[in-house]
């Protein structure tokens, strides 16, 4: 890193994402915020007799650094280490149950052969690993492999014994325990079903996650990104402390914690303390997440009609909600009380539904900085949702990147119709909502799921990944796109002082290799970023 005395940017094409002002050349940076950015010409002149160094740009496009509203920082940089079951490295399942043999070899007995990623709709078969496929690479300890939507695991068969699953077991409320024509689990456990695994899992020593951490952070840093969410552990784990200690270590990105409300609903005694949820502070707990429904690649998402090719009750094959009223309920009164931002998942319609129509009841808890509650996904929002985002002001925190890398299951699940009609993007900005973009690393089926440059590619081309045309009349332009993924994600999740290059915001930055607003929709995969700024430090140089 470089020390952050007073530097000074020139000759850039420098987009800040100001309304009031989102063009400029010159950039003055002293410690870790803006002093003055603006055309060179209108340089006052005490600032220009002020020396300084001088960085120049060389007419390099500049944007302010991505922010992610909706990852999982924890869970991705866990899975340092574990198999990766997405394409290039896995395409079939009988290459899938290769990586598990190898890395039972690798670790020894009784360790827990654990995955990542897989998605039906990108192997060779088109379905599912099971139970016996998983247990042709292992049997003789516990394999567990989380699907690309993080809804669903897939275990074998001494998981399940450990775990208690026999054909007599119930599903669990806001869960399934996937079963084949016999009745025989097949180690498939959807939702709320995952539990009875996760608890049995181990957890990864405070030391391992701060140093994966670590990594992602570098990682993060070579694409821009300047700061991120942990969007909730799956297993329970509190994750301010993790972060906070990676912090101290050097984690240079800002960044935004939600807690699983499923964790701490019973316990009375749970609380956010004020300091804890200080905006201010590079780390921070923003609220509380509640999960009211489940994925559309897994048929999970609540949606008003059924999947596309289920047979049987129409009802059940509408998908389910994964939350009582109670619980969403409790985790109302909770965000209120402790004045922190409710984030609820919601990708199907009667999800979405659902969750703006009780959320619309409330007034804002907020002090109007950032929303009093967000809703994930919104996979496919009725037009009265819509209205009710934009009267409203709750936010909307989508993932463009999901029928992009998804598009095999979204036509599959969905049909071409239904599939077109997802992720209105150009419908909810038109109608005035809040809005950002985000991943949901490593929730999706890409090889490096944190990047934001096949997001923008999908927002703005409305194309998957195979070109299959998804909806154009929904696609934004790429300012539109790059105010989503910075200005409004910061101003959606509270990060302060982020989100735009103006005079008293970060110095958090990126440097591209070329000029983004002249690039093909379709070449937009094909940026890269040259440096990273954050806080006034250079924290990335592409070599």
């Amino acid at each position: 890193m470089e020390p952050n005395a007073r530097m000074r940017f020139v000759n850039g094409r420098i987009l800040t994402q100001d309304p009031d002002a989102p063009r400029a050349d010159t950039m003055i940076v002293e410690g870790e915020r803006i002093l003055w950015v603006g055309d060179a010409g209108a340089l006052p002149e005490e600032l220009a007799a002020d020396g300084g160094r001088t960085v120049d740009l060389g007419g390099a496009c500049v944007i302010p650094g991505f922010v992610d509203a909706h990852m999982h920082a924890l869970m991705l940089a866990g899975f340092t280490g574990q198999i990766s079951a997405l394409p290039p490295a896995v395409t079939s399942i009988a290459e899938l149950t290769e990586a598990v043999r190898a890395k039972r070899a690798e670790q020894g007995p009784d360790a827990w052969v654990q995955g990542w990623g897989y998605d039906e709709a990108l192997l060779a078969e088109r379905r599912s690993p099971t139970r016996w496929d998983l247990d042709a690479g292992c049997d003789d300890a516990p394999v567990c492999i989380l699907r690309t939507c993080g809804h669903i695991r897939c275990v074998n068969s001494r998981a399940l014994e450990l775990a208690g699953i026999t054909r007599d077991t119930p599903d669990p409320a806001g869960g399934q325990i996937e079963r084949d024509a016999d009745g025989e689990p097949t180690g498939v456990l959807k939702e709320n079903a995952r539990d009875l695994v996760n608890r049995l899992i181990p957890h990864a020593s405070r030391e391992d996650d701060v140093a994966n951490l670590l990594a992602l952070g570098r990682l993060m840093a070579s694409q821009g990104i300047v700061a991120a969410t942990d969007m909730c552990t799956l297993d329970g784990t509190d994750a301010v402390p993790v972060i906070e200690a990676a912090v101290r270590a050097g984690f240079a990105q800002d960044i935004a914690s939600y807690v699983l409300w499923d964790y701490v609903k019973d316990d009375p005694s749970y609380t956010i303390a004020p300091e804890r949820r200080d905006r201010g502070a590079q780390a921070f707990c923003a609220g509380i997440k509640l999960l009211t429904d489940g994925s559309v690649s897994g048929r999970t998402a609540w949606f008003d009609v059924p999947y596309r090719g289920a047979e049987g009750d129409k009802e059940a094959a509408c998908g389910f909600p994964t939350c009582t009223d109670e619980e969403l309920e409790g985790a109302i009164a909770f965000c209120r009380e402790n004045r922190c931002q409710l984030s609820l998942h919601a990708m199907g319609t009667r999800a979405i539904d659902r969750a703006v129509g009780r959320l619309a009841q409330e007034e804002p808890w907020s002090d109007g900085s950032w929303p009093y509650a967000r809703v994930e996904h919104v996979t496919a929002p009725s037009p009265s949702a819509v209205e009710t985002f934009a009267r409203t002001g709750i936010a909307v925190v989508t993932q463009p990147i999901f029928p992009y890398a998804e598009i095999g299951t979204y036509r599959a699940n969905l049909g071409d119709e239904r599939t077109r009609a997802c992720y209105p993007l150009r419908s909810l900005l038109d109608a005035g909502a809040t809005m950002c973009i985000s991943t949901d690393a490593p929730a999706t089926s890409w090889a490096v799921p944190s990047d934001p440059f096949p997001n923008l590619k999908s927002a703005v081309g409305r194309r998957a990944y195979d070109g299959f045309d998804f909806g154009a009349d929904e696609r934004l332009d790429i300012e539109e796109a790059l105010a989503l993924y910075t200005r409004e994600a910061a101003r959606i999740v509270g990060f302060e002082g982020l989100g735009m290059l103006r005079a008293g915001y970060k110095a958090s930055f990126a440097v591209l290799d070329r000029d983004i607003l002249a690039t093909p929709a379709d070449e937009l995969d094909r940026v890269q970023v040259s440096e990273t700024w954050i806080r006034g430090e250079r924290v990335y140089r592409r070599g």
